[in-house]
Formats: structure tokens, C-alpha cells, sequence
């Protein structure tokens, strides 16, 4: 399952940054590039987090995380419309779905997927949105239906508002600018670390 606290980041320089400080869980989520950019950001990727023996979660491209030996994917329900499974579960790869309502969930279910992502459960900047945010009581509607499968919390994270995830049911915290927007990234990294793996961000 991703670490409590799994970090997403938009260009594999960042990684040179934070996984010294000690992050475990990172996806990789690149927009907008060619094949051959793409090519070489997985690649680099995948070299830096294997030496730090961090988990390498790749965004949406599926066949060349495949091809760039990655072991985990993460897919968007729009990504389940082209995605061939067959291939996927072959190669033996690991992924997580995003869901946002319950249609989505069971959808989501019917694959079997390693970990269940909700969000926004707070109001996000990252992108426009077409759902309302979900809130920490859905995360609770969520992981009683999804029991053993790990529930990732994503959408407006701050890490004061961490606990409130953890104690609701959500087993991992995905943030994305209120990291890669902060000031200082790497304190705020460092903080994000300390919250979630001190106990005082829940059990």
C-alpha cells in the first residue's frame, strides 16, 4: 500500500530533493509531453526512487511504465476507458484508481485495485474540479466499503488537516501543492514527514 504520506510531483527533478529527506511513496504524474520526454522523466524517476528505495507510482502511462520496468500506476477513471488491463495485471503491475462517487467506486472495485484514491475531499486549487468536495465523512462511507483495500485521501491537504483523514479511515494522504507551491518545499516536506509519522496525525 502507498506510505501515509504519498507525494505527487509533476517533474522527476523534484525527486532529487525530497527523497533524501526520506519520502517513500511518490507518483509521478506528467501532462502534456512527448513519448521521448516522458521516456526519459519515468526513467529518471524510477533510477532516483529505487536508490532510495522509495515506491515509484506513475501517472496514467501505463505501456511505458511497463516498458521502463515500473511497478505501480496510477489510473483516473478516464484512464480505465483506454486501459488494457489484461496487459497490465500480466506484466504484473500494481495500480490505483481515483473515484469521486459511488459509481465510480464500484467500477473501481470490479478491477481490484491495490488502493482506492477519493477526492477532493477539501477544495483544491490543482485543477477545475466538477465535484463538490467530498469531505472527511465520505472517507468514512468509503473505507466501510472498501474494508481491507488501503483508502487514499487526496484534494486540498494541509498537514493540520491530516489527522482528520487518518481518523476517518483514510491510510495515506496524497498531497500536491501544498507542497510543490509551498515557500520552502523541502521544510514542508520535512513537515509533512514528521506529522504523519509521529503518531500525531492518528493511529
Amino acid at each position: 500500500m502507498p506510505d501515509r504520506f504519498y507525494l505527487i510531483v509533476d517533474h522527476s527533478s523534484w525527486l532529487e530533493t525530497f527523497l533524501p529527506l526520506g519520502v517513500k511513496c511518490v507518483q509521478l504524474r506528467l501532462k502534456d509531453q512527448t513519448e521521448s520526454v516522458l521516456r526519459q522523466q519515468i526513467g529518471k524517476a524510477r533510477e532516483l526512487c529505487d536508490a532510495h528505495d522509495c515506491k515509484l507510482i506513475i501517472n496514467d502511462h501505463w505501456r511505458l511504465a511497463i516498458d521502463e520496468g515500473c511497478q505501480w500506476i496510477h489510473l483516473g477513471q478516464e484512464d480505465l476507458n483506454a486501459a488494457d488491463m489484461k496487459v497490465i495485471r500480466k506484466a504484473g503491475i500494481q495500480y490505483g484508481i481515483s473515484t469521486h462517487d459511488r459509481a465510480e467506486l464500484n467500477r473501481a472495485l470490479e478491477h481490484e485495485p491495490a488502493y482506492i484514491a477519493l477526492g477532493p475531499v477539501y477544495q483544491t486549487v490543482l485543477k477545475k474540479m466538477p465535484w463538490r468536495p467530498q469531505g472527511l465523512a465520505k472517507l468514512r462511507r468509503w473505507k466501510n466499503s472498501i474494508g481491507d483495500t488501503p483508502l487514499v485521501a487526496i484534494g486540498g491537504f494541509t498537514p493540520d488537516r491530516a489527522a482528520g483523514a487518518f481518523e476517518h479511515g483514510a491510510d495515506s494522504v496524497c498531497v500536491v501543492t501544498d507542497v510543490l507551491l509551498h515557500a520552502d518545499p523541502a521544510s514542508r516536506v520535512q513537515e509533512w514527514l514528521s506529522v504523519t509519522r509521529s503518531g500525531s496525525a492518528g493511529s
